[in-house]
């Protein structure tokens, strides 16, 4: 089935970038619109953001809106979030998640998850 590897989290300072990768392998890739999400100490994981399957429409949390950029390379099979002006509020397990229909910014719609990638923010 799918397979989903997140990389590129760590540490960082206030007002730093930061870009994350997910590699997608099992299936085809161009076939699964795919997503970003996010789970904060003591908070419910949260939608970031998404790309179709061609790559041509993303959205964005408002939280991460004009500061973060999704987009995807098919001939890679990966999708990279690039993250700019980073907070410390940012600071979570970030998860890369993908689904062949699934469009809808809420957890439960998508079907594969990857382990997740930390990525801390200092101030």
């Amino acid at each position: 089935q799918v397979q989903l590897v997140e990389s590129g989290g760590g540490l960082v300072q206030a007002g730093g970038s930061l870009r994350l990768s997910c590699a997608f392998s099992g299936r085809t890739f161009s076939s699964y619109a795919m997503a970003w999400f996010r789970q904060a100490p003591g908070k419910e994981r949260e939608f970031v953001a998404r790309v179709s399957r061609s790559g041509g429409n993303t959205a964005y949390a408002d939280s991460v809106k004009g500061r973060f950029t999704i987009s995807r390379d098919n001939a890679k099979n990966t999708v990279y979030l690039q993250m700019n002006s980073l907070k410390p509020e940012d600071t979570a397990v970030y998860y890369c998640a993908a689904d062949e229909i699934a469009v809808a910014p809420v957890v439960r719609v998508w079907d594969y998850w990857g382990q997740g990638t930390q990525v801390t923010v200092s101030s």
